[in-house]
């Protein structure tokens, strides 16, 4: 069988790129080894897909070429995806720092891209293997398939990174990368949790669960990351929003560096509170702080939460305000391609055009989406991506390739 386009993954980019390029006239077979189709969409966001963000940038997204995504965002913003949202009648709501959320179900998105493919007359075949692919300028790209031998002249890898493994994540775009010479940047997991020794640990488990306002940062220079966000104490490590942002600037063997009363000045407070009061040191932190953070910060101290405020030193309120406000600690690790949410690195981008995803090695190979070495923040910035990566190279094929 031979098609003008063949796109294989059936995730966020690749359904989008698909139905656009079938509106514009290309026969498009959309291939994905899953049986459900989309699943990462269907269980973003709790449930209701964090779809984009009303605010994006190129300084959202990470990369060892953070140029590269510049061109596709310009020509297609989050308001162009939220455009078509509301054209299908989906309701939504902003929840946090521009992110925005269906108001009832993921699903209404993955109904909405499977539209755009029907209207556009894209043929999909799910589950679907690819056990080969061969190319050459005569006759393009040869797949070998579970359902037989198909053939096109452009090819479009839209298989996403290796996050979530049950749900069906493959390093096969990237091997196929490789394949045709691609360098590949090493994939790590990112937005995601990160665990600790667990004897350095046991003085933080008991507050599994706790969730309080950091200011979290790592790294230096061109290459630091810091967050205002919610941090949440696990009985393994750290979680929360901020950790899940930090995670995908941070190293092998760095610190992180953790304020936990960002914008305030804790050893001024302390010391207002020693002139001004006669309460228990335990009492007037709990009052600054989670009662169980406040304890047990108190007992790595060696600090008597009795003592009442008049009779603390002050040398040992300072070290109490420093060791809160510049807590550094260093991770060993993280929860993994289990747990994070997306993929830091992938297809180097500096062997692509920025203009339209295609190969500068392989004319009619493109690589869209996650696959690539372009990472977004979490907030709805992964989903932009694959918004705008998948129509930079939907918009540049030829529709009259069939005539």
């Amino acid at each position: 069988m031979q098609f003008d386009l063949i796109v294989v993954g059936a995730g966020a980019a690749g359904l989008f790129c698909a139905g656009m390029a079938g509106q514009r006239g290309q026969r498009v077979l959309l291939i994905d080894h899953a049986e459900k189709v989309a699943e990462k969409i269907r269980i973003s966001g709790g449930g209701r897909c964090n779809f984009t963000n009303r605010d994006v940038a190129p300084a959202n997204f990470l990369s060892d070429n953070p140029n590269f995504c510049r061109s596709a965002l310009a020509r297609y913003s989050s308001q162009d995806f939220i455009s078509l949202v509301q054209k299908y009648g989906i309701a939504f709501h902003e929840k946090h720092k521009g992110q925005l959320f269906c108001d009832d179900s993921a699903e209404q998105i993955i109904a909405m891209l499977l539209r755009e493919c029907e209207l556009g007359g894209v043929q999909r075949w799910q589950p679907c293997t690819v056990a080969s692919v061969q190319h050459s300028a005569e006759r393009g790209f040869e797949l070998e398939t579970s359902r037989g031998p198909v053939q096109a002249p452009r090819l479009v890898v839209a298989t996403g990174g290796l996050p979530v493994p049950k749900i069906g994540a493959s390093d096969w775009g990237m091997r196929l990368a490789q394949r045709f010479g691609h360098k590949i940047v090493e994939p790590r997991p990112a937005l995601v949790p990160l665990t600790f020794d667990a004897e350095a640990w046991a003085p933080f488990a008991s507050l599994s669960g706790l969730s309080l306002p950091v200011a979290v940062s790592t790294g230096k220079g061109k290459t630091q990351g810091r967050f205002l966000e919610d941090l949440l104490f696990t009985h393994r490590g750290l979680s929360g929003p901020a950790i899940l942002q930090i995670s995908s600037f941070w190293q092998e063997g760095q610190a992180l560096q953790i304020d936990l009363a960002p914008e305030t000045d804790l050893g001024e407070q302390l010391q207002a509170a020693k002139s001004d009061s006669k309460r228990q040191l335990g009492n007037v932190l709990a009052s600054l702080f989670p009662q169980r953070l406040a304890q047990a910060w108190l007992e790595r101290l060696g600090l008597q939460s009795q003592r009442p405020m008049p009779e603390c030193k002050d040398k040992d309120l300072q070290t109490l305000a420093t060791q809160l406000q510049a807590w550094q600690l260093t991770p060993n690790g993280s929860e993994g391609w289990r747990k994070a949410e997306v993929m830091r690195g992938g297809v180097d981008t500096r062997e692509l055009n920025s203009q339209n995803m295609e190969s500068k090695r392989v004319p009619g190979l493109y690589f869209i989406g996650e696959v690539m070495d372009v990472t977004g923040w979490l907030g709805g910035y992964n989903f932009q991506w694959a918004w705008a990566s998948a129509a930079a190279c939907a918009r540049s094929l030829d529709s009259n390739l069939s005539n």
